[in-house]
């Protein structure tokens, strides 16, 4: 059939939809729609058998769903109407919940029932957002699939199935009308509320809207909370910090928040900034990270000075996971095998990131195991560098060369592995850098449902993370180019017909890592296992003297380079429209990249002054020290130093 999605975006459950549909011989139209014009016309150009509406935030115009069949996919039960629907049932604390599949009629979801699905939510419900990219997309599917039969098999047209009036439900059906969840109905009473009240509060919120809630008296939204078991403090004060996260007392113990976003107000941040003077002028140097208004940012970053006298609180890759606490990077061995899981938030791995998991993947290499098993984590494997953290930079162009020269520095370790044999397990999806990070790796095994986007371009970039060397050697040149360039989203079975992946483990994330687990285990103790190891240095060594890896990363760089700082702006106006969510504020500079002041001029005694019209973001010009000597509150410069506080 041919069929057009109407989606308010092709978010993850829009794409595992068009893969498994695509799969079964459909014809996919997308259509992301943000007016009910563009939603009339798609159906007037397409002209389709069906009509899916996996992730929509307006109602379908009745000139649409009076002509076409029009199916909603609604994150709720029977019954179940409105927009908040996964917030209050995570707030609820319901034990189960399910996805139902609506046909659209004038009155916002109260149309007949196509399909219905419910899945058991355990007490210690995951956030919105994992659980949306998890059981509810798994649900969504089921129920998609068993509509698009029923229009196959010709029931519904000859009359034979009919599909459930939701004015006919029984009374015992829990599902009502529910209003939009608002900041009131989300508040943190930091004196009252526990630490298990405050995680799901924030988990019903995550990854939008957030909570609000003050710190240091200034306005943030809160995400990503972890309970604390051990820490302990005043509740609604700054506990500790650990790898950007920060530890906030609660009433009776203490909670972990990894990001913030801040909502704004009079005199929010202040930084410091060196400049140093080189023959080419003024440039920043050891550049601070910046907060910016509106961006999802890690908590330390938001925070900035205002978390002066803050402890950190380190916990080593390998601690021992016996309690709760906010980990990102964790080791465990079993036998001869060694686990690394990195759950990065949304998959996004900043600079920092990029280091700390490369100087953990060197631990695990430097241990006395045969095999290294990579795991990513569970709601994503990665999905390459970090947006947010660049758009907030003061200069995101040398942000973005910091960041990918950092993963590529990772890569280039697990490629050159001869020691170990290393196993990617992707448990979540993966898109761009990380889609390919996970081919650095000998074996890349996926859970079934797995979603692959192997490509940059719809942001601009030509790619790194040695996808010219890694891509090819398993695909070919031509399927490269293909992946790379058509920009489509690929599911774990066709990756694999590919040679993208070696084989799909699992339906869910708890089998996924009980077949890969024991599939690993046999490989370490396989008689032939030295022998693997040593065919697979030689072919190492062959692929060296045919290219060096240096010749694919130099070659990969060049383009990038001019991605980030050439006259082409294509992938800074795409990441911003990515991280504004496609309502980017104007962003004011007074650097020209690669960050360098371009209008300083020389004053009297030679002294160096500007004085920019607007400063760059992030940054409130107050003062300028020089050594001990407070100067007017204006940028001036003398010698080949100086600190700019902000």
């Amino acid at each position: 059939m041919k069929i057009l999605f109407l989606t308010s975006a092709h978010n993850s459950l829009s794409q595992r939809l068009l893969v498994e549909l695509s799969e079964r011989g459909h014809d996919i139209h997308v259509c992301v729609a943000a007016t009910g014009e563009t939603m009339i016309s798609a159906a007037s150009d397409k002209l389709p058998d069906l009509i899916i509406a996996p992730m929509l935030k307006l109602a379908i115009p009745e000139e649409v769903w009076s002509r076409y069949i029009c199916l909603i996919v609604h994150p709720g039960i029977k019954g179940d109407r409105g927009p908040s629907s996964l917030d209050w049932a995570i707030a609820n604390g319901e034990r189960t919940w399910g996805v139902t599949i609506l046909q659209a009629t004038a009155e916002l979801d109260a149309g007949p029932i196509w399909a219905s699905h419910e899945f058991v939510l355990e007490p210690d419900a995951p956030s919105k957002s994992s659980l949306y990219r998890g059981r509810v997309t798994d649900a969504a599917v089921r129920g998609v699939l068993e509509a698009v039969a029923r229009i196959e098999s010709g029931e519904f047209q000859s009359g034979a199935w009919r599909p459930e009036m939701s004015s006919s439900l029984s009374s015992d059906v829990r599902g009502c009308l529910r209003g939009p969840m608002r900041q009131a109905d989300r508040a943190i009473d930091w004196l009252r509320d526990d630490t298990a009240a405050i995680v799901m509060k924030i988990r019903a919120a995550d990854s939008a809207p957030g909570v609000r809630s003050t710190l240091f008296g200034r306005s943030f939204s809160l995400y990503g909370a972890h309970e604390e078991e051990f820490l302990k403090g005043p509740p609604g004060q700054v506990l500790a910090r650990r790898d950007g996260a920060i530890c906030i007392g609660t009433a009776d113990g203490a909670v972990w928040v990894s990001h913030l976003k801040s909502n704004g107000g009079p005199d929010f941040q202040k930084q410091t900034w060196h400049l140093s003077l080189s023959e080419g002028g003024w440039k920043f140097s050891n550049i601070g990270l910046p907060s910016v208004d509106g961006i999802k940012l890690p908590a330390t970053q938001v925070l900035g000075p205002l978390l002066q006298g803050v402890a950190d609180a380190p916990l080593s890759i390998d601690a021992p996971a016996d309690y709760r606490t906010y980990r990102e990077i964790a080791y465990t061995e079993e036998a001869d095998v060694g686990y690394l899981s990195f759950d990065f938030y949304n998959g996004a791995m900043n600079t920092t990131q990029c280091y700390r998991l490369r100087n953990a993947f060197l631990y695990a290499r430097s241990r006395p195991t045969r095999v290294i098993v990579l795991l990513g984590g569970r709601d994503f494997w990665s999905n390459g560098i970090d947006l947010n953290t660049i758009e907030a930079s003061v200069d995101p162009a040398e942000e973005s060369w910091r960041n990918i020269n950092a993963i590529d520095d990772l890569i280039v370790e697990i490629l050159n592995t001869t020691c170990h044999l290393v196993i990617a397990g992707l448990r979540g999806n993966a898109g761009a850098g990380g889609a390919m990070l996970a081919l650095a790796a000998d074996r890349v095994f996926a859970m079934s449902g797995v979603v692959l986007n192997p490509h940059y371009r719809s942001m601009g970039l030509y790619g790194s993370e040695y996808w010219t060397y890694t891509l090819p050697r398993r695909v070919g040149r031509t399927r490269a180019l293909e992946l790379t360039e058509s920009c489509q989203p690929i599911g774990a079975q066709a990756a694999r017909q590919i040679g993208f992946i070696d084989d799909i483990f699992g339906n869910d994330a708890s089998s996924f890592e009980a077949e890969l687990r024991e599939w690993v285990a046999h490989i370490a103790q396989d008689r032939e296992f030295r022998r693997l190891l040593r065919r697979k240095h030689e072919s190492r060594l062959d692929d060296e003297c045919f290219k060096p890896l240096a010749a694919y990363r130099a070659e990969e760089l060049d383009r990038m380079r001019v991605n980030f700082f050439g006259p082409n702006r294509t992938y800074h106006e795409a990441r911003r429209r990515f991280v504004f969510k496609g309502k980017a504020p104007r962003r004011e500079s007074s650097l020209s990249a690669p960050g360098r002041l371009d209008d300083l001029q020389a004053g009297p005694n030679g002294v160096r002054t500007v004085e920019p019209s607007v400063p760059p973001v992030g940054l409130d010009v107050r003062g300028v020290t020089q050594g001990n000597h407070h100067l007017p509150p204006h940028w001036q410069f003398a010698g080949s130093t100086a600190l700019v506080w902000a």
